[in-house]
């Protein structure tokens, strides 16, 4: 299984987890930067820094138009069976 990290610059890179199947919470802390915080959406979620707009992390233009809201930081895009 693979997921993307949806990088502030535009960049998006294909990632999986560590061990192939689910992404570990220090994985994820790792990839954006901080505590993580779960955005829903139709069949996806993203993982966000939980604190970013507190540590003025640079807004995320891709990542805001494919959530359809405003998001700042590098992003984990993936499935929900992704993440336990």
């Amino acid at each position: 299984m693979s997921a993307e990290l949806i990088k502030v610059n535009g960049e998006r890179v294909t990632i999986s987890p560590e061990n192939g199947t689910d992404f570990k919470l220090k994985e994820l802390q790792e990839l954006v930067g901080g505590y993580i915080e779960i955005v829903t959406m139709y069949g996806h979620i993203m993982v966000v820094d939980e604190e970013g707009l507190l540590k003025h992390k640079p807004y995320n233009a891709v990542a805001s138009v494919i959530s359809g809201r405003p998001l700042v930081g590098d992003v984990v895009f993936c499935t929900p069976e992704m993440v336990k």
